[in-house]
C-alpha cells in the first residue's frame, strides 16, 4: 500500500477494511466515518517582548453519536486540520472499543512550546479556551478536553479557570475538562493512566498461550525484553509499569538519541538522570544510540512506539525485530508498514485499543466531577473496619499475631485502587471482545487482524447507538 496517505485517510482506510466485515447500510457507515464538525481559528498573542504573533488553533468533533465528545489538546508544530480530524476519529473508535460513552474529539495549537515562556503559554491557552467557549466547543455535556502531546495538568487548570469565569452552569463547570491536578478536582491515577493501560493491555494479550506460541514467546510479561520509543508521560509510565511487571526495558528512545542495555534499565533512575542532565543520553552503563530511529530496529520481544504517528514505515518495517508491536502512540504505523509487519508474522496490538487508558480514566474523572463525590469515600471506612475485624477473628482463632506490616496490607479500596481496578477491567474486557471477534472471523476464513477486529467492535457499538437514536432503522 502506498505511503502517501494523510493521517485521516489512514484511519479511514482501517475503518473501510473493517466495515466490509459488517452488513450495515452504506449511509450509516459513512455517517460513522465522517468528521461531524471541525473548526480552525486564529487569534493574536502579544509576546513578552511586545511583538504580536498570530496563533493557529483547531478543534474537531468527529462523532456526536454519544455526548459529550472527548479528546485531548496537543501543542505541536505538526498540528493541522488533517491530524486533528484523524485523532478525533481515533478517539471515537477508542471510546467505543473500551465501552466509554463519549464521541471522539481532538484539539490542538500549532506551536513549539519550548519557544514560549510560561506566561505566554498561559495567555495562549486562555485565549484558545475563550475561542472554544464562543464557538460552543467546550462544556461538561458538549465537549470535554484533556491533556495530550505537549500539554499537562497546568494547561488544564488554565482551561478550567477560564471556563468557570464564563460558565452559565457553575455547579458542573468542573467537569468541562479532565486531566486536572488533584487539588483542582482531578482524580488519582489519571496522570499515568495511558501508560498503565498499555501495560494492562499487554498483560492480557501476553497471557494467552495459544497466541504467544507462534511468536516464540512464553505467556506473561516476565523477562520479556522491551524497547520504548518516547519517554514522555505515556512512554515513561509504560516503561515504569512494565519494569514493575518484571519485563526488561532494554532500550529507551527520544528525539535527540537513545540508550540501550540488554540487561535492562531501572526506569526511575533513567528519569532522574534526565531531570538532572536534560537528556537520557549519557546515562551510565548504557550504549548510546545516536540516531533514535535505529533503536526501533533493536532485537526485542516487545516494541512500544509511544511518541508520534508514522514512526513505523515501509522503509523500516522489514527490519523490525520485535515479536510484538504495542502501539502506545496514536497512529505510529503506516498502512504499508502494517501490511509488511502482518506478513512477517509480527503481532500488532493497535492504538485504538492499547492507547485507551487515558480516556477511560478521564471518564471516571468526569463522572466524579458530575457526582461531586470522591470515589471510594462512602465505603472505605466500612471496608477497613470489616477487614480489621476479620484479622482479629483470625488471630483469636489461630493464636497467630499479625505484624504491623501485614496489617498495613489490609485496607479498604481508596480512589486510586478503584480507578486502577476499573481501568484494568475495561482493558481486559475490551481485549477479550477484540480477540473473540478475531477468532469468529478466522473461523470463516476471513483475514482479520487485531486492528481490524478492534474497528469491527467499534463499528458495532457506534451503529447500535445511532439505531437507538432512531436515526437509522
Amino acid at each position: 500500500m502506498a505511503e502517501g496517505f494523510s493521517f485521516f485517510q489512514k484511519v479511514n482506510t482501517d475503518f473501510d477494511k473493517a466495515a466490509q466485515f459488517t452488513d450495515y447500510p452504506h449511509g450509516l457507515l459513512e455517517q460513522i466515518k465522517i468528521c461531524n464538525s471541525s473548526c480552525h481559528f486564529t487569534f493574536p498573542i502579544k509576546r513578552d517582548d511586545g511583538t504580536i504573533q498570530t496563533i493557529h488553533g483547531w478543534r474537531a468533533e468527529h462523532s456526536h453519536h454519544s455526548l459529550p465528545t472527548k479528546g485531548g489538546i496537543r501543542y505541536s508544530t505538526l498540528v493541522n486540520e488533517d491530524e486533528i480530524m484523524a485523532l478525533a476519529a481515533l478517539m471515537t473508535y477508542k471510546c467505543a472499543i473500551v465501552d466509554v460513552p463519549f464521541g471522539g474529539a481532538k484539539g490542538g495549537i500549532q506551536l513549539d512550546r519550548r519557544e514560549y515562556s510560561e506566561s505566554e503559554l498561559e495567555r495562549i491557552t486562555r485565549r484558545y479556551t475563550y475561542e472554544l467557549i464562543q464557538k460552543n466547543y467546550i462544556g461538561p455535556g458538549i465537549d470535554v478536553p484533556a491533556p495530550d502531546f505537549g500539554t499537562s495538568e497546568t494547561e488544564m487548570t488554565w482551561i478550567l479557570d477560564t471556563y468557570i469565569t464564563m460558565a452559565p452552569d457553575k455547579l458542573n463547570a468542573m467537569a468541562c475538562v479532565t486531566g486536572k491536578p488533584i487539588e483542582q478536582n482531578g482524580i488519582h491515577g489519571r496522570k499515568g493512566a495511558t501508560g498503565r493501560g498499555v501495560v494492562f493491555g499487554l498483560e492480557e494479550a501476553c497471557s494467552i498461550t495459544e497466541d504467544m506460541k507462534p511468536l516464540g514467546l512464553s505467556p506473561g510479561l516476565h523477562g520479556k525484553s522491551v524497547v520504548i520509543q518516547g519517554f514522555g508521560n505515556v512512554g515513561y509510565h509504560a516503561a515504569k509499569f512494565l519494569m514493575e511487571g518484571d519485563a526488561r526495558v532494554i532500550g529507551i528512545l527520544e528525539q535527540n538519541g537513545g540508550i540501550y542495555n540488554p540487561q535492562g534499565f531501572d526506569v526511575e533512575k533513567v528519569a532522574m538522570h534526565r531531570a538532572e542532565a536534560g537528556s537520557i543520553c549519557g546515562y551510565p552503563g548504557a550504549k548510546l544510540i545516536e540516531n533514535p530511529n535505529d533503536g526501533l530496529e533493536l532485537e526485542c520481544d516487545i516494541l512500544v512506539p509511544a511518541a508520534l504517528e508514522n514512526q513505523l514505515t515501509a522503509k523500516n518495517a522489514p527490519r523490525i525485530k520485535a515479536a510484538i508491536v504495542a502501539e502506545a502512540a496514536n497512529g505510529p504505523t503506516t498502512p504499508a508498514a502494517d501490511e509488511i509487519l502482518q506478513e512477517r508474522g509480527i503481532m500488532i496490538i493497535p492504538d485504538t485499543y492499547l492507547n485507551a487508558g487515558g480516556v477511560t480514566v478521564s471518564y471516571f474523572e468526569w463522572l466524579r466531577n458530575l457526582s461531586h463525590v470522591q470515589l471510594g469515600r462512602l465505603g472505605k471506612r466500612f471496608e477497613d473496619t470489616t477487614q480489621h475485624a476479620m484479622l482479629r477473628a483470625v488471630e483469636k482463632a489461630t493464636g497467630y499475631e499479625f505484624s504491623d506490616d501485614e496489617r498495613q496490607l489490609i485496607h479498604g479500596a481508596d480512589e486510586e485502587d478503584l480507578v486502577n481496578s476499573g481501568l484494568q477491567d475495561a482493558m481486559i474486557r475490551a481485549y477479550q471482545e477484540l480477540r473473540e471477534t478475531r477468532m469468529q472471523h478466522r473461523s470463516k476464513n476471513d483475514d482479520v487482524d487485531c486492528r481490524t477486529a478492534a474497528f469491527i467492535n467499534a463499528i458495532h457499538r457506534i451503529a447500535k447507538s445511532y439505531m437507538q437514536l432512531g436515526i437509522f432503522p
